[in-house]
């Protein structure tokens, strides 16, 4: 597995990105003032995106099938998590387009190269959006635990 979004697995077998283009931004705007620099303040981050890239060859890898899945996730409007094979947790994106380009066709007319694009956005403000506050969550299972083995024990 290269990277999941949402239950969508990149592999051989479905799409297997060749580029991975990753861009953050923060937000720096200034104030002119009369005489000196223009002032600048940090007012947190900006937009976050990823472009996923690739040529898809049908006979090897996946192919429209699995370009149709993403198109579908797109248009339920939803946020997918994204996380990378190696464990990397990205954060919750939408996609915002997908983009192929068809060459080098069989005889029926289907493609036997893919070329696409598809371009995710960042909408959670980090992964305690994702996953909530994990403390929190680990002093409520405890005291689940705790409830639950001194009912055995009275």
């Amino acid at each position: 597995m290269m990277m999941a979004l949402g239950m969508f697995v990149f592999m051989l077998q479905t799409v297997p990105y060749q580029e991975f283009q990753h861009q953050m931004a923060w937000r720096h705007p200034t104030n002119s003032r009369v005489g000196l620099r223009p002032q600048s303040q940090f007012l947190g981050p900006d937009d976050e995106t990823i472009t996923l890239s690739g040529v898809l060859l049908p006979a090897l890898t996946g192919g429209r099938i699995s370009l149709m899945a993403i198109q579908l996730m797109a248009e339920t409007g939803k946020a997918w998590s994204l996380i990378e094979g190696s464990g990397a947790i990205h954060g919750m994106f939408v996609i915002e387009s997908l983009s192929r380009t068809k060459t080098v066709f069989f005889a029926d007319g289907s493609a036997r190269r893919i070329e696409f694009t598809i371009m995710l956005k960042r909408t959670d403000e980090g992964l305690k959006d994702m996953f909530g506050d994990l403390s929190q969550q680990f002093e409520n299972l405890a005291e689940q635990v705790s409830d639950t083995v001194g009912g055995f024990l009275s």
